[in-house]
């Protein structure tokens, strides 16, 4: 293998323990992976829960669109499931395909000089 490959897959190496976090190995060996979203306490987890029920209940029943009228509180906070897949979203893995394009790229000297 030549040098400059060498050092690309060495440079990948690198950047993947240090991009690749949004998704950790499961302890189970099943290949399975877990994420992660931080909550500050039972409420809110219990709001998250029952806000994402509500946006199924609705995306469900077409004809009806909205939440039944038995549930107590209708309003579904959209910025809290939102802000979970925010959360999820894997932006340093992206980053990582970004640096990984930049090293396989042909014409890596027109890319230099853009920056």
């Amino acid at each position: 293998m030549e040098t400059d490959e060498i050092k690309k897959l060495e440079t990948i190496r690198v950047l993947s323990g240090r991009l690749l976090n949004t998704l950790k190995p499961a302890d189970d060996k099943r290949g399975m992976y877990n994420a992660e979203i931080r909550i500050y306490d039972y409420c809110e987890l219990v709001s998250i829960i029952k806000n994402l029920m509500k946006l199924c209940i609705i995306a469900l029943d077409r004809d009806s669109a909205e939440v039944p009228p038995t549930i107590q509180n209708q309003n579904i906070d959209a910025g809290l499931i939102l802000g979970i897949a925010l959360q999820l979203f894997p932006v340093e893995e992206f980053e990582l395909l970004n640096e990984i394009t930049y090293l396989f790229s042909e014409n890596k000297e027109e890319t230099e000089q853009q920056k």
